[in-house]
């Protein structure tokens, strides 16, 4: 059996959801380039550690870097900028996370 990856940060409860991000949507969380753990936010990120964070490289979109909260399966950022809902148990993501991708995956 796989273990499940551990999520760091502010989290509110066991779907990943955290004090910044909480709605019914708010199921990932992203394995931040720089520090390779799992944070909901970039802003649990900046509020849990003691580095700037790093956006994934496009050269790396093909490694696992998403973890979807309702059932823990890892999905690559490819993968993820793909979708709207979790390919494995079809849980809808939030489609607004998407608007700040730049915080987290780089273009080009």
């Amino acid at each position: 059996m796989t273990a499940i990856p551990q999520v760091f940060g502010k989290t509110v409860d066991g779907h990943t959801r955290c004090e910044h991000y909480s709605t019914e949507l708010d199921i990932i969380a992203i394995r931040f380039a720089c520090c390779g753990r799992y944070y909901p936010c970039h802003l649990c990120h900046s509020e849990c550690t003691d580095h700037p964070p790093q956006q994934w490289p496009r050269a790396r979109w093909h490694q696992k870097a998403i973890l979807c909260g309702n059932c823990w399966t890892e999905l690559t950022v490819e993968t993820y900028q793909g979708v709207d809902a979790c390919p494995e148990c079809t849980a809808s993501f939030n489609p607004g996370c998407k608007a700040h991708s730049s915080y987290y995956f780089a273009v080009g």
